[in-house]
C-alpha cells in the first residue's frame, strides 16, 4: 500500500486546460432621451422657437434669391427691342387721316365735327363719338352721373324696344311703336335666354318679376332703371322717346363719359345740333358737391378714326 502511494506521488498529474470563456460585455441599456422642456410663454416657449426657426429659413431663402438675382444681373443682356411709335403701327388709311389733324392744336366743336367726318378711315357709315373726361369721383353716390338725353336727330341706330307690362299697357306700347310688348309670354322668352331687343321698358309693379333675370339683363345694360327712364308708368311716352333717339350716358370707372352723337352721313349741321343738346345735358348734371374742375378734356372721333381735341368751354 505504501509503495502504491509513493508511485502515485511520482506520477505527474496532467491537468486539462480550461478554455476561458469571455463573456460578452453587457451593453448598458440606452437611457431614455430627456424630453426637451419648453416654457409656457416667452422666448423659451415652443411656439416662439418654431417661429424663430421659420424666420431664419425665410431669411436664408431671401438671401439666396438675392444672390441669384445679382448673378443674373452680371450676365450680359441682349439689345433692347426696338418699339415703333403707335402711329406707325396703325393702318395706312389711319395714318393718312391723322396727317390732316394738327398735333397739339385745340379745335372748336364745329371744326372738330367737320374734321371728324373728313378723317373717317372706314368705308361704312361710322359713328361720330364724344369722349369727355370729368373731374368727378364715380365712387361718390352724388357724383356717379347717369342720365338720358333725347338727341334731336337721333343717333342713327335702329332701336328695338321691348315692353314688359300688363296687357292694357302692352297694347298702348304696340300702338306707340314698340317692337315687343308682352305680359307673361315675355318671361318665358327670358327663361330660354332669348334677347331680341335693345331697350327694355317696364312698369314699377312688374319690376319684381324681372328680379330673377338680373344676371342675364344686368351685364348687357338692359335691366330697366328709373334713372334711365325705362321704369315708368307712362309707357307710351317712354316708347316714343326711345324710338325718337333717346340715349343713355353714364360716367365709367375712369371718370369718362362716352356717347355716340350720330353717323358720318348726318352731315355737319345735324351732328352739331346733337352735340349741343348733349353738352347742355352734361352741364346740367354737374354735382353741387364738386369743388374742382368739372370737365377736364373733350375729344371727338369716329369709329376707328383719329381723335380730335376740342375747346373746353363746358365747365
Amino acid at each position: 500500500m505504501a509503495k502504491k502511494a509513493e508511485e502515485l506521488k511520482d506520477e505527474k498529474v496532467v491537468e486539462t486546460p480550461v478554455k476561458e470563456v469571455k463573456e460578452a460585455p453587457v451593453e448598458a441599456e440606452a437611457a431614455p432621451e430627456a424630453e426637451e422642456k419648453f416654457a409656457k410663454s416667452g422666448k423659451k416657449s415652443k411656439k416662439h422657437i418654431e417661429e424663430v426657426k421659420a424666420e431664419e429659413e425665410r431669411q436664408a431663402k431671401k438671401a439666396e434669391r438675392k444672390e441669384q438675382e445679382a448673378e443674373a444681373e452680371k450676365k450680359p443682356k441682349g439689345a433692347k427691342p426696338i418699339t415703333r411709335p403707335l402711329i406707325e403701327r396703325r393702318g395706312k388709311k389711319y395714318q393718312e387721316s391723322a396727317k390732316k389733324i394738327e398735333k397739339g392744336k385745340i379745335y372748336s366743336l364745329e371744326d372738330a365735327l367737320k374734321l371728324a367726318v373728313e378723317t373717317n378711315p372706314v368705308k361704312f357709315d361710322a359713328t361720330v363719338e364724344a369722349h369727355v373726361r370729368l373731374g368727378v369721383d364715380p365712387r361718390q353716390a352724388d357724383q356717379n352721373i347717369r342720365t338720358t338725353v333725347v338727341l334731336p336727330n337721333g343717333n342713327g341706330k335702329t332701336v328695338r324696344v321691348a315692353v314688359f307690362a300688363p296687357l292694357d299697357d302692352a297694347k298702348k306700347a304696340k300702338a306707340a311703336g314698340a317692337d315687343i310688348a308682352e305680359d307673361e309670354e315675355f318671361l318665358k322668352k327670358l327663361e330660354k335666354g332669348t334677347i331680341d331687343f335693345d331697350i327694355l321698358i317696364s312698369t314699377p309693379a312688374y319690376m319684381p318679376k324681372l328680379g330673377k333675370f338680373a344676371r342675364l339683363l344686368g351685364p348687357k345694360g338692359l335691366m330697366p332703371n328709373p334713372k334711365a327712364g325705362t321704369v315708368t308708368t307712362d309707357i307710351e311716352k317712354a316708347v316714343k322717346e326711345a324710338k325718337a333717339g333717346k340715349v343713355e350716358y353714364r360716367v365709367d370707372k375712369q371718370s369718362i363719359v362716352h356717347i355716340g352723337l350720330g353717323k358720318v352721313s348726318f352731315g355737319d349741321k345735324k351732328l352739331i345740333e346733337n352735340a349741343n343738346v348733349f353738352f347742355d345735358s352734361l352741364k346740367a348734371q354737374k354735382p353741387a358737391s364738386l369743388k374742382g374742375t368739372y370737365v377736364k378734356s373733350v375729344f371727338i372721333t369716329t369709329t376707328m378714326g383719329p381723335s380730335i381735341a376740342i375747346e373746353n368751354i363746358y365747365n
